[in-house]
């Protein structure tokens, strides 16, 4: 009896080990910064491995704590933020969102909400999340959310196609035409990649149950030549 309880406390000490591993685990890099004009933009460079979880949020506008653990203030402009695969110019664009285009919803689960004129509760800021991509790299793109890529509006759009620019030349968001509130330059965001899933998997991936049974059968034959062994000796012992 003795033998089988640790046989299954191995059993369950290997499913805790590679099921851990085949999750994998979520990486965040927390972005911040100032953009020279409503012109300007920013731009980082992500690796995506195959059935990755990415979500891009941001802070600037309703302001809220980011995944460093910093105090990001309200007062920033509505940011559109879009994914677009691979680098450069020829980056084909995946798909992205400001508060001024159709596919906005209110995107502000880790960020907060403002009063812009007489209108409290206002969201501005954008939490899109990206799942089924493609292995590879991405390019993440955050501008102010009147100055949007072309790519937004054509089929296969790319990142050298340009911008529209609608701001006016002023960082600004209307709720309405009486409830307006002119913004700051600054921003935040936090780019996560990693499965981004807080429920463990049925059963181990593939290639983890394959090592898991691997293992489980070392171990019982380590097991059966250790009683085998025990068992020699002790014969040998009474005879």
């Amino acid at each position: 009896m003795k033998r089988a309880v640790s046989m299954g406390r191995i059993a369950v000490l290997m499913f805790v080990v590679f099921w851990g591993a085949g999750r994998g685990r979520a990486e965040t890099v927390s972005y911040t910064g100032m953009l020279a004009n409503p012109q300007d933009s920013f731009a980082t460079i992500v690796s995506v491995g195959g059935g990755r979880l990415v979500t891009l949020q941001t802070y600037g506008f309703g302001g809220g704590v980011n995944a460093a653990g910093t105090a990001i203030a309200a007062g920033g402009f509505d940011p559109f933020v879009g994914l677009f695969s691979g680098t450069g110019d020829s980056a084909l664009f995946v798909d992205g969102t400001s508060d001024i285009l159709t596919n906005f919803t209110p995107g502000c689960p880790s960020a907060w909400t403002v009063t812009v004129g007489s209108v409290a509760g206002q969201c501005g800021d954008v939490d899109l999340q990206f799942t089924g991509l493609a292995p590879g790299t991405y390019t993440v793109l955050l501008t102010d959310g009147e100055y949007l890529p072309v790519a937004v509006f054509e089929d296969s759009g790319t990142l050298g196609d340009g911008f529209f620019d609608l701001t006016g030349g002023v960082f600004q968001t209307c709720v309405d035409e009486n409830n307006c509130d002119t913004d700051t330059a600054n921003w935040a965001l936090d780019v996560t990649v990693g499965s981004g899933s807080t429920t463990p998997p049925a059963v181990p991936e593939p290639p983890s149950m394959e090592l898991a049974g691997m293992g489980m059968v070392f171990a019982a034959c380590w097991m059966y030549r250790r009683h085998k062994r025990e068992v020699n000796q002790t014969n040998e012992g009474v005879l």
